[in-house]
This record gives C-alpha cells, sequence and structure tokens, in this order.
C-alpha cells in the first residue's frame, strides 16, 4: 500500500489532502502537535474512505527531534505534504522580533529542516514525492505581509533547488501556490470571491499534479497571470502602491 506523510495536518487545506489522497487508495500519516484534533480527523477519513490513517506527533519547531520522527514512522512513505506554515501578523512582526520570528521559522526554517531529512531518504531509495504548499505572497515583497512573503519566497526557491537536485535520482517535487484560500487562516480577512479558492479545489489541483508530476501549479490558473504581471512592474513604480 502506498502512504502519504502530511505534515501540519490539521490546517484545511492538509485535511482536504488527506482526504483527497485517502479516496484515491493511499494510507495516510497525520502529523502534527495537537494530537486530539488529530485522532478526530483520523476517525473521519477512515470512516469515510476505508484507508489506514496513524497519528504522529511533530513539532515543526523542534529540529532537534527531526531525525527522529523520521525514522520512527510505520512505514516509509512514498508522498510527502509539507502543509504547516503561519500568517502571522505583518505590523506586530515589524516592531516585535518574536512574532518576525515565529513566521519566520515556522514557513522557512522548520520547513526546511524536515523535509532535507526527507530528501535525502528518497535520493537515497530513488523515489518518493516531496509536495510542498507555498504561496503566490513570495513572488513579490508587499508592505502588508513582506515577513511571511519574505518566508515564502525562501520556502519557494528551496523547493526549485531540491527539485533541480532530485529530479535525476528519480524523485518527483512540487510546488503549490495557492493564491487566496477560504480556510482558518485567512478568516476575517476580506477575500475577492472570484480569486479564492476552496480547500478541497487545492486538494484536488494538488493530487492531479501529483500524478501528471507537475513542477509548480496555481490552484486557480487566473493567480499565474495576475502575479506574471505583477512581476513586471517596475521597481520605481511598485514602491509607491499601495500593496
Amino acid at each position: 500500500m502506498k502512504y502519504i506523510l502530511i505534515l501540519g495536518a490539521t490546517s484545511d487545506i492538509a485535511i482536504a489532502c488527506a482526504h483527497e489522497f485517502a479516496r484515491n487508495g493511499y494510507g495516510v500519516q497525520l502529523a502534527a502537535r495537537k494530537q486530539d484534533k488529530l485522532k478526530i480527523i483520523a476517525q473521519d477519513i477512515e470512516v469515510r474512505h476505508k484507508m489506514p490513517v496513524t497519528c504522529h506527533t511533530f513539532d515543526a519547531l523542534d529540529y532537534e527531534s527531526h531525525h527522529e520522527f523520521w525514522k520512527k514512522l510505520p512505514h516509509r512513505p512514498e508522498v510527502t505534504l509539507c502543509a504547516f506554515g503561519y500568517l502571522g501578523q505583518q505590523e506586530k512582526g515589524q516592531t516585535d522580533w518574536r512574532e518576525a520570528w515565529q513566521i519566520i521559522e515556522t514557513n522557512f526554517t522548520g520547513a526546511a529542516s524536515i523535509l532535507n531529512i526527507v530528501a535525502q531518504s528518497y535520493e537515497e531509495q530513488g523515489r518518493g514525492s516531496i509536495i510542498g504548499i507555498s504561496s503566490v505572497a513570495g513572488e513579490r515583497g508587499r508592505q502588508s505581509n513582506y515577513l511571511y512573503g519574505s518566508a515564502k519566497a525562501g520556502f519557494t526557491a528551496y523547493l526549485s533547488g531540491l527539485r533541480n537536485r532530485l529530479y535525476k535520482k528519480g524523485v518527483h517535487v512540487l510546488t503549490v501556490k495557492p493564491g487566496f484560500v477560504d480556510t482558518k487562516m485567512t478568516e476575517g480577512l476580506d477575500l475577492p470571491g472570484p480569486l479564492t479558492a476552496k480547500s478541497e479545489q487545492v486538494a484536488k489541483s494538488i493530487y492531479k499534479a501529483h500524478r501528471s508530476k507537475k513542477d509548480v501549479i496555481y490552484t486557480l490558473p487566473v493567480w499565474q497571470l495576475i502575479m506574471q504581471n505583477i512581476r513586471l512592474i517596475p521597481e520605481g513604480i511598485f514602491k509607491k502602491m499601495n500593496l
């Protein structure tokens, strides 16, 4: 049986992905800090899809535990999905280093720490798939979220480097840029409906891209056009914009 490991498995997108992969015949390994919540998610998946689900304690910022975490998994997953993240508060992070640190460490350093281990394992066995959920926010720094955006920019570059390194080893690396998604993390934000995806849409696009070995996907294709245009704005103009 094939297995997927989902890191940060309590997020809305992660839960939707767990259901999508289980629906398509994958056993699921859920990893996060909140074990009580994971058990509820696991029971729901088992009942709906009749697939085995296990729960594992994982803390993205406890770097010293990552090797042991990977070693103790009951099944070596064919697919590893890195779904954790922290939007944080930009204004608070500008003056409170603890907030800035958490944004940067969660969205980049923690992901690089565990995926370094996963990548080495997959490289040695000559197969496997790594899926990283990044963000369109990483494509250009904006005053409203440049702490989060810079961390995601780093993560996007990291995944690109992994893809370049591992391609000849038979390992697939997929970068996902969902754009706006209606989740708990974005609750309270005024998101434009036509540009906002549901978690289930993201999950389906991820599974389809995984099957077809895509490199980079935008959940809603319109985001690729939007970000292409934003990247073309000259810096002298861009710095004056209220974004």
